[in-house]
């Protein structure tokens, strides 16, 4: 029986319309098109009125509408008093802060080569070449052969530094600004005996809008009183780390006072009384910089480093560089009471060494070179001070290893007139005597 067959279907192809061929078609689709853009254009203009007119009157009858969103950019918070101290101290000082630039004309050597047989050429002929080097001047040119720091101290751009950073009379001074802007600075005076100096650079000068010509101030540091500094006071240094990073910040505390030290740098040797001594890093290139106290007053001018020794340094007291400050303003340069002796400070060691009769005071001698011990008309010379007396006491006061005469004499000004109490072969005398007077 075979099986059974279902009959095949056939089915008829079914044809759809052709809308897009309808020119009634597209002129629907145009119309929805536009009546959607201008629809939503006006519905936003009417939105909008609607929106700001009911804020206002919602905003009349003192109802609570969400805010709206603002992004605030988070800073950082200080995480201790100390710490903020720090931070605003430094704010404060930096823009005050300026780098200084040492540049001269330096000779431009040159290389060449010369052959010393050139003359026997003639005679034996080349059988080899032989030269010797030469080496001459061809001209010079601008270099930079050194930097400090200073800080501005007045309005008008006078600016405190270290002596021994500007000490090359033939050398050209740039300070660079914490804002990135340089000026040509002036040397206005050299201390004869601190490590100190004082630059002078000029302000720009700009029209207002009336048209006349005005000129911006510095920015200035604050100057505190270093007469009451404790040990373990926290300081702060600001300088131009290694003559490259400017306005370079460590932090550490006083670890010394009255220390008196002998400190060599920019081609001179030094000793310097009652300096400040501190474990914050003072690098090279720091010299001249501000030491500061955490109001951000400076208390200190950072001026030297114990290479061999970790974090310690020291820094001439601000107070010593208030009277060089005050004498630049009132007499364009820095004067020193002087005397007129070359001494030694007793102790007991150079008393048992050179049986002395005491043990303090200033003996009278000769120089290392034998320079003389009385300079010719001084007013040591003109008291009758001679060499081998002992100066015990000036005006009053005992001399000390921690009581020198540079530190006693330095109260004083030129023209005062001062006694001084001598031992002389073992008798004992009083010497009035009116101090001379010491400049750069």
């Amino acid at each position: 029986m075979l099986n059974y067959e279902l009959p095949k279907f056939k089915f008829s192809k079914i044809k759809f319309p052709k809308f897009w061929q309808n020119k009634i078609f597209w002129l629907i689709l145009l119309t929805i098109f536009l009546s959607s853009i201008f629809g939503s254009f006006f519905g936003f203009l009417v939105g909008s009125y609607f929106y700001s007119e009911t804020k206002s009157y919602l905003s009349k009858l003192n109802l609570n509408l969400p805010k709206e969103k603002v992004i605030i950019k988070k800073e950082y918070r200080p995480q201790t008093s100390q710490e903020k101290k720090i931070i605003e101290a430094v704010k404060k000082v930096s823009p005050a802060v300026v780098s200084i630039v040492i540049s001269k004309d330096v000779p431009i050597i040159e290389e060449y080569y010369i052959n010393p047989f050139k003359e026997f050429e003639q005679f034996f002929g080349q059988p080899f070449e032989f030269k010797i080097p030469q080496y001459r001047q061809k001209g010079t040119e601008k270099k930079e052969i050194g930097g400090g720091t200073g800080f501005i101290i007045s309005k008008d751009g006078m600016i405190l530094t270290n002596k021994h950073v500007v000490l090359d009379k033939e050398a050209d001074y740039t300070v660079f600004t914490n804002d990135g802007k340089s000026y040509p600075a002036k040397v206005l005076a050299r201390d004869p005996v601190q490590d100190l100096a004082i630059l002078k650079i000029e302000r720009e000068k700009k029209i207002n809008k009336k048209g006349d010509f005005v000129e911006k101030p510095f920015p200035t540091v604050e100057l505190g009183d270093s007469s009451t500094l404790e040990i373990g006071q926290i300081v702060i240094a600001i300088g131009n780390a290694l003559g490259e990073f400017r306005n370079t910040v460590s932090v550490g505390v006083i670890s010394g006072l009255g220390r008196r030290i002998t400190a060599a740098g920019g081609g001179m040797v030094e000793t310097i009384e009652d300096v400040i001594q501190t474990d914050a890093a003072i690098n090279k290139g720091n010299s001249g910089g501000p030491l500061l106290n955490l109001k951000g007053e400076v208390i200190g001018i950072n001026t030297a480093m114990v290479v061999s020794a970790q974090n310690i340094g020291f820094a001439i007291p601000i107070n010593k560089a208030k009277r060089d400050i005050q004498q630049v303003k009132t007499l364009g340069k820095i004067v020193y009471p002087f005397l007129g002796v070359r001494y030694v400070l007793i102790n007991k060691k150079i008393q048992k060494e050179n049986n002395l009769p005491v043990d303090y005071g200033a003996w009278i001698v000769r120089g290392s070179n034998g320079e003389p011990a009385i300079f010719p008309n001084s007013a040591a010379q003109k008291a009758g001070l001679k060499e081998g007396d002992i100066i015990l006491e000036f005006n009053g006061e005992k001399i000390t290893i921690n009581n020198s005469l540079v530190k006693i004499i330095s109260k004083y000004n030129p023209g005062d007139k001062v006694t001084l109490k001598i031992l002389r072969k073992n008798r004992k005398i009083n010497l009035q005597v009116t101090l001379g007077e010491r400049s750069e």
